[in-house]
């Protein structure tokens, strides 16, 4: 059976890059993606150097996978369900009911929004609708803006928006309570918020323009941001192999490696305890490799 140096599961911005990284190296790396990451559904990210009219996930995937094909990495469509280690390598078994064996194991398999199911909803991620204060906040100053979310969740993501733009309405989806000090707080910045289940995003394409509620009222608005909480942290086979974790599920690694507890696992991107960044994963990604490496060659 074929031993690969080293297997990364996830093919998002932190994997790709760590393959580069291998690649050049020279060492046989293996990219195990699922395709239904973050990256995937983010039509445009803004805040990244040498993009400042914005570039999409599925732009940065699709170049990063023809960058690493030019160094011999492979790729593989397929998704890890579990993962042991066998005396100087670990086996990983997939959905396809394929076997990886590797010496190494880069775990990038990041996190996934809870994003409520409305088709609409998906041409405008990153274009007119964003999850991500730090990322896409700029994008809606000075706008009306619709902050669709859950509870505590929702409320606070519209106070940290109110920095941007003072017109917000949060819409509180679920119904969740939102506690005594954090209605305070909106109060206080002016902030409405409605207690409604939405029936539809209104959108023209990747242009968001409001929302219908259950209760067929219509609410306007140049820009929304999404804020449920609750998101996926995908790190199950990494607790599989007794990974260390936090109590929400984000791995702990070295700062300055990127390696886990574990010996010979590292894991990098937005699945590590860190801002979630797609900056931050690649220099992430870039870091794993090179320790990966460095470990390889000893």
């Amino acid at each position: 059976m074929m031993v690969y140096d080293c297997v990364i599961v996830g093919g998002g911005i932190a994997g790709l890059q760590a393959a580069i990284q291998l690649g050049r190296y020279k060492h046989h790396t293996l990219v195990i993606d699922s395709n239904d990451g973050r990256s995937v559904i983010c039509r445009s990210y803004h805040n990244i150097l040498g993009y400042p009219d914005g570039v999409s996930g599925q732009h940065l995937r699709s170049v990063g996978k023809q960058h690493a094909e030019k160094f011999g990495v492979e790729f593989a469509n397929d998704k890890i369900l579990k993962v042991k280690r066998q005396k100087e390598t670990f086996i990983l078994s997939s959905q396809n009911e394929r076997e990886y064996v590797t010496k190494r194991l880069l775990i990038a398999t990041g996190v996934m929004d809870r994003i409520p199911p409305f088709n609409s909803l998906y041409l405008c991620l990153g274009k007119s609708v964003y999850v991500c204060p730090d990322c896409d906040g700029y994008e809606v100053k000075d706008k009306k803006t619709i902050v669709m979310g859950s509870g505590n969740s929702g409320a606070n993501m519209a106070l940290t928006l109110s920095y941007w733009t003072q017109d917000i309405i949060f819409i509180n989806h679920e119904q969740k309570t939102i506690s005594d000090d954090v209605k305070k707080k909106l109060k206080e910045k002016n902030i409405s918020f409605l207690n409604e289940e939405i029936m539809e995003v209104m959108a023209e394409g990747e242009y968001f323009n409001g929302v219908r509620l259950k209760n067929n009222e219509v609410v306007h608005g140049d820009r929304g941001f999404i804020a449920f909480g609750g998101n996926e942290v995908r790190s199950e086979i990494g607790h599989q192999l007794g990974l260390e974790r936090l109590e929400n599920k984000h791995i702990v690694v070295d700062p300055r490696t990127k390696m886990t507890n574990v010996p010979n696992v590292w894991a990098a991107g937005d699945v590590v305890a860190h801002s979630e960044q797609v900056t931050i994963a690649m220099g992430e990604g870039s870091q794993a490799a090179i320790w990966i490496h460095k470990s390889l060659i000893q």
